[in-house]
C-alpha cells in the first residue's frame, strides 16, 4: 500500500468554482478508475492558495493505470473544456508525491463513506 499526495495551486477568485468541479465531477470520475481519496484540505500561505488531497493505492502500477485512464476520460476532458471556457485556467502548479510508509509507521486505510 502506498499513498499519493497531490497539491494543486488554485486561484482565490475562482476557488469555489474549482471546488465545485472537483467535488461534483473529478472525484466522481476518479472513483470509476479506482481512486481512493482519503482526505482533502485547503492550505493557505501568504502568497498561495492550495488544494491538497491524499490518495491510497495498492501499488505504483495501479496508480499509473488509474491516472492514465482518468486523464483520457472523455467526460473529464469535456468538463475541463467547459469550465476553462467559463473561468479560465483553474489550476496552477501541481505537485505529486508518492509516499512509501517507513517500517515503524502506522498506515492510513481507506474508509467507507
Amino acid at each position: 500500500m502506498i499513498n499519493q499526495l497531490r497539491i494543486y495551486e488554485i486561484f482565490p477568485d475562482i476557488a469555489q468554482a474549482f471546488h465545485d468541479r472537483f467535488r461534483d465531477h473529478a472525484a466522481r470520475i476518479m472513483a470509476r478508475y479506482g481512486f481512493r481519496i482519503l482526505a482533502m484540505w485547503e492550505s493557505c500561505s501568504p502568497d498561495k492558495l492550495a488544494f491538497v488531497y491524499l490518495l491510497s493505492w495498492a501499488s505504483e502500477a495501479e496508480m499509473g493505470r488509474a491516472w492514465n485512464a482518468f486523464m483520457a476520460d472523455a467526460e473529464w476532458a469535456e468538463i475541463k473544456r467547459l469550465t476553462a471556457a467559463e473561468h479560465g485556467r483553474m489550476v496552477g502548479e501541481i505537485e505529486s508525491r508518492v509516499l512509501h510508509p517507513v517500517p515503524y509507521s502506522k498506515t492510513l486505510e481507506p474508509r467507507d463513506e
